[in-house]
């Protein structure tokens, strides 16, 4: 029941400019910017690989070998949820079918987002096979990085700053404790049983 990344974010937390203001770098200086460019990206996912989160609008695909029996819900991991795109499934004859959006719910508040079938219906019956069921969903904060709350953000920035001083070796002693900076990712945080 693997979820799958189809689009990445299509801007990043930080502009060059502000990586570039961060790092005391010269904003006329170009030698370095795909190398810090490329290095915000890496920040990114590594916060979002700590979080379990999403944080730009990013697109997802959860599938599952069936839905869940009796009407339970389905669990959509890299929160916070924006919408469900589309939801397929494999019925008993073998047909892809395009499930109507009126046949199911979305609570986007949950951590992970939950899906559930419409008040008063059930999950169709399906093939049970891996990936019978496909589920594209869109979450983060949104598109642009206003929106991250700031210790992400900030994190981010000490993230950068570490590979970017440190880009021959990891860092045996990083300016900063590892606690601190990784414990301004404790609240935002999906944590898994």
């Amino acid at each position: 029941m693997p979820t799958i990344k189809v689009t990445d974010a299509t801007t990043e937390p930080l502009t060059l400019a502000e990586a570039k203001a961060h790092l005391r770098e010269e904003q006329g200086e170009t030698h370095n910017d795909l190398l810090i460019s490329s290095l915000i990206s890496v920040a990114r996912q590594a916060a979002e690989d700590r979080l379990q989160r999403t944080l730009l609008t990013t697109t997802w695909l959860r599938t599952l070998d069936r839905f869940p029996f009796c009407g339970g819900h389905v669990e959509l991991y890299r929160p916070r949820v924006i919408s469900v795109d589309s939801v397929e499934y494999l019925s008993r004859d073998g047909t892809l079918t395009l499930l109507s959006p009126s046949a199911y719910e979305l609570d986007p508040t949950a951590e992970p987002g939950l899906l559930l079938p419409a008040h008063g219906t059930i999950w169709p019956a399906t093939r049970v096979r891996p990936g019978a069921v496909q589920i594209r969903y869109t979450a983060g904060y949104g598109a642009t990085a206003n929106k991250i709350p700031g210790p992400i953000v900030q994190w981010i920035k000490l993230a950068l700053t570490d590979l970017y001083e440190n880009r021959g070796r990891s860092a045996e002693r990083p300016a900063l404790p590892q606690e601190f900076a990784d414990g301004l990712l404790d609240t935002y945080k999906i944590w898994s049983v």
